[in-house]
């Protein structure tokens, strides 16, 4: 029986036969879930529309537009119903999160007022900040039927009208931060002509 030397060159085109191997397969894994993934994300975009939004009979996804604020992207989806404007939900955001990036979905009616708000994604504290979430507590319904025209979105310890969630002041402040930063951009244009 030969003995098999085992040599630098067998090593690396043992080694280069496995990462190529590897390498297809998380290709493929890819390639086989990013539409899965896709349509799951714009499944929760659809509903977080129909969420905040009094019923439509449009699809405010086809006539969806997005502005630039603030180093980010806002998403503007204009809901009608039988052709007339029933409101505007905007995907907003606040980098100001104890843990980063806050995606809400927040839905005005024609006149600014806050109808409702949900809750896209974040990575607050849970038991504490994650209670911005409608299914965790009720600290958005203090928003809802709200103009900011007149009703202050900061937390009451920093001037404004909003009572914060209990040991979660910088969630509840980032909370507020997306909200008015939606509210802004729709004052300023983001009604989209």
């Amino acid at each position: 029986m030969a003995k098999v030397e085992s040599n630098f060159k067998n090593m690396a085109a043992t080694l280069l036969v496995i990462t190529l191997v590897a390498s297809a397969a998380l290709g493929l894994v890819y390639q086989s879930t990013k539409e899965p993934i896709a349509l799951a994300q714009q499944a929760k975009i659809n509903n977080a529309i129909k969420a905040v939004l009094p019923e439509f009979d449009n699809q405010p996804g086809n006539e969806a537009y997005s502005v630039a604020v603030d180093g980010g992207e806002l998403t503007f989806y204009p809901a009608t119903k039988e052709g007339q404007p029933v409101g505007t939900a905007v995907k907003t955001f606040s980098n100001n999160g104890f843990a980063g990036l806050i995606e809400l979905m927040v839905g005005f009616l024609p006149d600014g007022t806050i109808n409702k708000i949900a809750v896209i994604s974040h990575k607050e504290t849970p038991g504490l900040g994650d209670k911005m979430d409608p299914k965790k507590s009720n600290f958005s319904l203090q928003f809802e039927g709200k103009n900011p025209e007149t009703f202050k979105l900061k937390v009451k310890k920093d001037g404004g009208d909003v009572d914060a969630i209990t040991a979660s002041t910088i969630s509840s402040r980032a909370y507020c931060d997306a909200v008015i930063r939606a509210y802004n951009a729709l004052k300023e244009g983001g009604k989209h002509e």
